[in-house]
């Protein structure tokens, strides 16, 4: 198998919001020996994003991570919900105990058969919200994520070698369009692996 992982985490602080079209490449695996999750590479190789689900796929808890293991996300699976809710929790500072609610993502009943789309709610602040769709358009990873108008946001979907060779399940591309916060986005398509089982 080629290698997907070429260099060493990024040394610099990270930035989340580019003036271009940013493509990340998806390892659906975890750093951690024996852990759920992947890992996310820019386009230059070097490991931005970490995703580990310390307990079982599909778990309760999962960590959306910087290359050096400060945690960004924590996202929390809410059981009473009628067909299943995912908050996303950004976390400030180095501790946990400054948390607030970024997202939430509500799981359209016919999601697993394909078509139908996933609700979110990205909260800019108090007052303001941003309202998302997460469409899954066949079995696989393959999902983009549009907005309110139907704008493209980001898109997932199997990885193809420059000669135009599909690589394996576990490695996908994410292209996500300019201005937007890519970490948020990354958050979002964890939620979206979560309810197709795939961390």
């Amino acid at each position: 198998m080629a290698k997907v992982h070429p260099r060493a985490p990024v040394s610099s602080a990270p930035c989340y919001f580019t003036s271009k079209q940013e493509t990340f490449t998806i390892w659906m695996k975890s750093l951690v020996l024996s852990g759920n999750g992947c890992t996310v590479f820019d386009s230059n190789g070097h490991v931005v994003y970490r995703v580990d689900n310390y307990n079982c796929k599909s778990g309760n808890q999962v960590l959306l991570m910087d290359s050096r293991g400060k945690v960004l996300f924590t996202i929390l699976r809410k059981k009473l919900k009628l067909l299943g809710c995912w908050e996303g929790y950004r976390t400030f500072g180095d501790e946990f105990e400054e948390r607030k609610l970024g997202f939430q993502v509500r799981k359209s009943f016919r999601l697993l058969r394909g078509g139908s789309p996933c609700r979110a709610v990205v909260w800019l602040d108090q007052n303001q919200t941003l309202q998302y769709k997460i469409q899954s358009w066949t079995r696989s990873s393959t999902c983009k994520i549009i907005d309110k108008s139907g704008e493209l946001i980001a898109e997932v979907k199997r990885k193809e070698s420059k000669s135009g060779v599909v690589l394996g399940e576990d490695v996908l591309t994410m292209v996500v369009e300019p201005c937007m916060d890519h970490c948020l986005i990354m958050g979002l398509v964890v939620v979206y692996n979560l309810i197709k089982c795939k961390i």
